[in-house]
């Protein structure tokens, strides 16, 4: 059993959650460029709400990406934050395997291609198959033209794969043979801390938490800065 804070901004969404040994307390907000301001006093609510300060915890997990670049950056600098200051491990957990529980929470299915608006016309995508209580990527994750997004030749997707997240509004530039295989999708979904408190428990109880410095975000794109409209 294990008592895990998680941590995502990598969206326009804002959140934390608390993993009480199988129980996950969860505060989420919808609220562009307020993460700075919000998560701190999210993360001590919960902690209130549970009678817990950090020291009590066992690990902290954040969403390590792919995602904005500026939410990702904040969410892995107060996780490190946290856990220098606390003594605690980190675990980073991917956005899109994030997406791809939250899915299949709401929907039993065999698997999900996760998709995440990139900007700049192109998507982070990943397809997930569900394991046991959990989910594991089918090949690898990917950044590039929704057009370009190919199941992995090894996987068969079958009858009951879903789709998530907001790269499904370019759902009509994927290939038909992605498209025509997936029977239903949610392209409102949004990474959240919750569905990463679970994946981290899993996680944890694998050995696979790591020390704060050696925790870092996943961008997927090498040339992060410089973007057209701005940064990310």
């Amino acid at each position: 059993m294990s008592r895990i804070l998680a941590l995502d901004t990598s969206s326009e969404a804002c959140s934390a959650a608390l993993w009480l040994d199988g129980r996950c307390l969860e505060l989420y907000e919808q609220a562009p460029r307020q993460h700075t301001k919000l998560l701190l006093p999210m993360v001590e609510r919960l902690l209130i709400d549970a009678s817990l300060v950090l020291t009590d915890l066992d690990a902290i997990a954040f969403g390590r990406g792919p995602g904005s670049f500026t939410g990702l950056r904040i969410s892995a600098g107060v996780a490190q934050g946290l856990a220098l200051g606390a003594n605690l491990p980190l675990l980073p957990i991917s956005t899109l395997a994030a997406l791809a529980d939250a899915r299949l929470q709401e929907q039993p299915g065999e698997g999900v291609l996760a998709a995440i608006d990139a900007r700049m016309n192109e998507v982070y995508w990943g397809f997930y198959r569900r394991a046991g209580g959990s989910v594991t990527l089918v090949g690898a994750e990917h950044v590039g033209a929704a057009a370009r997004i190919a199941v992995p030749d090894d996987l068969d997707l079958g009858q009951h794969w879903l789709g998530a997240g907001t790269g499904w509004q370019f759902a009509a530039e994927m290939p038909a043979a992605v498209t025509g295989s997936i029977h239903a999708i949610d392209p409102e979904l949004q990474p959240a801390a919750g569905a990463m408190a679970r994946l981290a428990a899993v996680a944890f109880k694998r050995g696979e938490a790591m020390a704060p410095e050696a925790a870092q975000p996943l961008y997927l794109r090498d040339d992060v800065a410089h973007k057209k409209g701005g940064a990310r």
